[in-house]
């Protein structure tokens, strides 16, 4: 039986075919020539007795306006979304290219362009033809003007946006949103709706491996666990999404003999990591925007600064609070202590059931270590010698150990531990870096703080 389409899939074609430039155009493409032999059913109906007569030359003068003008228009909206594409690159990254290509404004108003200009062509040559009634006439001068109405508009808001697109404060907040839809998608499910791999006694005896050299963009969990129930076996896969195969890695363990294909076909590798399925990688272009920015031939500390706020803010999603009603502020301990039970247990149990989906696939956590090291290690050893973003360093990692320290959690314990460590190696990476004692004072200052 075939393995239904999960959700996970599904978002990730989805965010796949907005990668693609050609995607959207085609669709109102395809839609611009359907209008056009909408307004010739028109003339098989008995709307002709109830309208106005409108004159052939005023539809083809609206058209021919049209069609001279939108090709000009669609030509130049392309070229400055390739400058601001390149300009991303410099400014930014390159791995932030994939976000700012699927920006919804562009797309559509790239889209609404080329869309017109097709329905333009495409009216004028049916007009030409003189298979139009009276009917078909006031449909399509009708369409006509909606398609004047809708170029305008998106014209108006196109130029709005292109001001901002592909600017470092419109990456940072673009990678920054990517980065929230995959840390929630990955809080509600932990592991993918596989059993934790920590529960797993046994790895299994029989490794998969993959000719294949990339990065792994999606695991299709739905599928291994309709294979595992087909051959009566328990698979463990070893990679996360995000992590680089190669073939001397094993992309699974199973306790039965399996063919390789049938287990990599439910993995999707390509030669970039995606945003979607791997919270990690939003962390690693938010370190690289801010590498880059406090680079001697850019030297923009507040760019950095910047990544390391969408940082924090980032890693503060994992942080559930213990008071949900913001109006208390003042409670006895034994409430407390209640108010806290509760929310572990609630946490627990809804762990418990996003975590047990699929019961033949195991998959590993998350790793802390990990996150922390893309988000804040390249930063830490970059800004050393800058005070600001050494102080603003150890000031997140300061309000993680504050929210992640008043629960006994695993995840939260793991937060504080590593947010720790990082602050002692940020801190040490300072005071090597910098030359000026009172430099030195603050930054000591608030890392004992």
């Amino acid at each position: 039986m075939e393995a239904p389409i999960t959700v996970d899939r599904l978002r990730f074609l989805v965010y796949s075919l907005k990668e693609k430039l050609w995607v959207k155009p085609l669709g109102f493409c395809l839609l611009s020539i359907l209008a056009v032999f909408l307004a010739k059913v028109a003339d098989g109906t008995s709307l002709a007795e109830h309208i106005p007569e409108i004159k052939p030359e005023s539809v083809e003068a609206l058209l021919s306006i049209m069609a001279s003008s939108m090709m000009v228009i669609a030509t130049f909206s392309a070229g400055t979304m390739v400058n601001a594409y390149a300009s991303a690159s410099r400014s930014s990254t390159p791995r932030s290219l994939s976000l700012i290509i699927s920006d919804d404004v562009s797309q559509n108003a790239l889209s609404v362009f080329i869309g017109a200009f097709i329905y333009s062509a495409v009216a004028l040559t049916a007009m030409t033809q003189a298979i139009f009634n009276k009917a078909g006439l006031f449909i399509l001068f009708c369409l006509t003007c909606l398609a004047f109405v809708a170029v305008i508009l998106t014209f108006i808001r196109w130029v709005d946006s292109v001001a901002r697109l592909g600017r470092v404060g419109s990456t940072l907040l673009k990678v920054e949103n990517a980065t929230t839809r995959a840390i929630k998608n990955r809080i509600k499910s932990p592991c993918l709706g596989a059993v934790p791999q920590e529960e797993i006694k046994e790895q299994g005896s029989y490794a998969i491996f993959t000719d294949k050299v990339g990065y792994i963009q999606l695991i299709d969990i739905a599928k291994l666990q309709t294979l595992a129930k087909s051959k009566d076996c328990f698979i463990n896969v070893a990679l996360l999404p995000g992590e680089f195969v190669t073939p001397e890695r094993a992309l699974a363990y199973s306790n039965t003999e399996l063919k390789n294909d049938e287990v990599i076909s439910a993995f999707t590798i390509g030669e970039a990591r995606s945003f979607e399925a791997d919270p990690r990688f939003g962390f690693i272009v938010l370190a690289e925007i801010a590498s880059r920015a406090l680079s001697p031939s850019v030297n923009d500390h507040g760019t950095a600064i910047n990544a390391i706020s969408s940082i924090t803010r980032l890693m503060l999603l994992w942080h559930k609070p213990v008071y949900q009603d913001n109006n208390v502020k003042h409670k006895g301990s034994e409430t407390r202590a209640n108010r806290h039970s509760e929310n572990e247990n609630d946490k627990e149990q809804s762990q418990n059931q996003n975590d047990r989906k699929y019961d033949r696939v195991s998959l590993p956590k998350l790793s802390v270590d990990d996150l922390f090291d893309d988000a804040y290690t390249s930063i830490a050893r970059d800004g050393a010698a800058n005070i600001e973003v050494a102080i603003r360093i150890q000031k997140s990692l300061n309000t993680i150990k504050a929210c992640f320290n008043n629960s006994d959690t695993e995840i939260d314990k793991d937060f504080t531990n590593v947010a720790n460590k990082l602050a002692k190696q940020s801190y040490e990476r300072a005071k090597l870096a910098l030359d000026y004692a009172e430099d030195i004072k603050r930054i000591e200052r608030i890392y004992q703080s």
